[in-house]
């Protein structure tokens, strides 16, 4: 990613991010398909089995479900603030002077920018012990959600090192002569001139990549994490496991995230709008 390629133009950041392409038509299609599905529901049950209906089953488990999905954000949020801290550090590396520095930052980087998500998920799962001994004897347990926190702030990790690099990249040579002549140290260029600008340039960028970490966080689920798409499992089969309970509990799970994604969409927007228009 050059330096020209990062430049906020209405192009690249106002019709191609993936914020950028949620509309509320899609909340609306979301929400006729779930009342859709209850009514289909209600039809394929059968009236002789004295069982509560799809509706009914939902509002009960609700709080269940509710419970898991703050799981989601919590872990989304951990995520997101490490890879945020691990990002700006990798980012760092990879403008270094260097080469010892910029090469395993680049390396390290583009290792986890091109790695499916679900097989870092299933590496760190399985490569992380499930409990450690401390040298006083003591065991800490290492629960499986930590863990899959941890493997998704590595592919967001190694997006906001590229963010970060791109920016840096993007600002005019000049700038970077400028401080020089009045006597700048490289680290303080960057941190009073460069980084400040930088900040703006990269927010919505990173905006989009929360939403993506916050959409990937249910493939924990697959891994026995009870969050809001293990726990509808769970619900679903202490209901009997009723085949017309699939399509409403996933629906409303479908509804679930796109009510958190959909107010993060509109203000990537703002934020992509405001900023095409001052650079």
């Amino acid at each position: 990613m050059s330096g020209d390629a990062f430049r906020l133009d209405a192009r690249r950041f106002g019709q191609g991010s993936f914020c950028s392409r949620i509309h509320w038509r899609h909340g609306l299609w979301l929400g006729l398909a779930f009342f859709g599905s209850l009514a289909f529901a209600y039809a394929q049950s059968e009236p002789e089995q004295q069982v509560p209906s799809a509706i009914a089953t939902l509002i009960l488990w609700l709080p269940f479900i509710l419970k898991g999905f703050g799981l989601n954000l919590l872990m989304s949020f951990i995520a997101m603030a490490a890879a945020t801290v691990l990002g700006i550090g990798l980012g760092l590396l990879q403008v270094s002077r260097s080469p010892l520095l910029r090469a395993p930052a680049w390396f390290v980087t583009h290792l986890f920018r091109n790695s499916p998500w679900l097989v870092i998920l299933f590496m760190i799962m399985f490569l992380v012990p499930f409990e450690m001994r401390l040298p006083g004897g003591e065991t800490v347990r290492i629960p499986d959600w930590v863990k899959a926190t941890f493997a998704f702030s590595l592919p967001v990790m190694a997006n906001i090192s590229e963010i970060l690099r791109g920016a840096i990249n993007s600002i005019p040579k000049g700038q970077w002569d400028s401080a020089e002549s009045l006597a700048f140290t490289r680290g303080q260029t960057l941190r009073w001139i460069i980084l400040p600008q930088c900040v703006r340039r990269a927010i919505p960028p990173w905006m989009n990549w929360y939403a993506l970490l916050a959409l990937a966080t249910p493939m924990a689920s697959i891994l026995g994490v009870r969050e809001a798409v293990g726990n509808a499992q769970a619900a679903m089969e202490a209901a009997g496991a009723r085949p017309e309970l699939l399509i409403p509990f996933y629906l409303f799970l479908l509804c679930l995230f796109f009510a958190y994604i959909y107010p993060i969409a509109i203000w990537t927007r703002k934020l992509e709008r405001k900023y095409v228009v001052a650079n």
